[in-house]
């Protein structure tokens, strides 16, 4: 089967993607990176996990989420929780990684291969329990930054990786606009 018929679908760990991408200095053209994994594959779905506080209807992350809602990603999202620490400190948690690991799982049965978003190696237990049902899965992250934003195990347990540092030239949001190409 070649790479075009292969159908996959995106994991994209918002936060993770935002991060590495910043620490490559630039911003993500999320159409483009669509485009670029259209070429790859046959998309059936991009999901974008982000938590997001409560009190930020107005932030920065909200006309991006938008964006992504009507441009062919499906977007997951849940309050960031607040609580305070032992010391009265205000704290704030929002991991969305069971979610996008439940969401990997819901989608395995019609997918050759997954390209996972993240350079968390929490995710590595994923990435074998998907290996081991016969899914490929490509892990896009960078170890182009300093320090490196990817897991060592993450990248090893993969079947392929992919630079963020790599694609930035085919993925990079031209300065202009903010709503043009998100």
């Amino acid at each position: 089967m070649n790479q075009s018929q292969r159908t996959a679908a995106l994991f994209i760990d918002g936060d993770s993607l935002h991060l590495t991408a910043r620490a490559l200095r630039f911003d993500v053209d999320y159409r483009k990176l669509l485009g670029e994994f259209r070429g790859r594959a046959n998309v059936l779905r991009a999901f974008y996990y982000t938590a997001i506080v409560d009190n930020q209807d107005y932030s920065g992350v909200r006309p991006l989420l938008d964006w992504l809602d009507y441009n062919g990603f499906t977007v997951v999202s849940k309050p960031v929780k607040e609580f305070s620490d032992e010391r009265g400190r205000r704290k704030f948690k929002g991991s969305m990684g069971i979610d996008l690991a439940v969401g990997v799982m819901q989608l395995l049965e019609q997918l050759d291969e997954i390209f996972l978003f993240s350079g968390d190696g929490g995710f590595s237990s994923l990435v074998r329990a998907v290996q081991r049902r016969g899914v490929r899965v490509t892990v896009v992250s960078s170890c182009s930054t300093q320090p490196t934003v990817i897991a060592d195990e993450l990248r090893r347990q993969a079947d392929d990786f992919i630079d963020l540092a790599q694609l930035q030239s085919r993925i990079e949001r031209n300065s202009g606009r903010m709503g043009e190409h998100m």
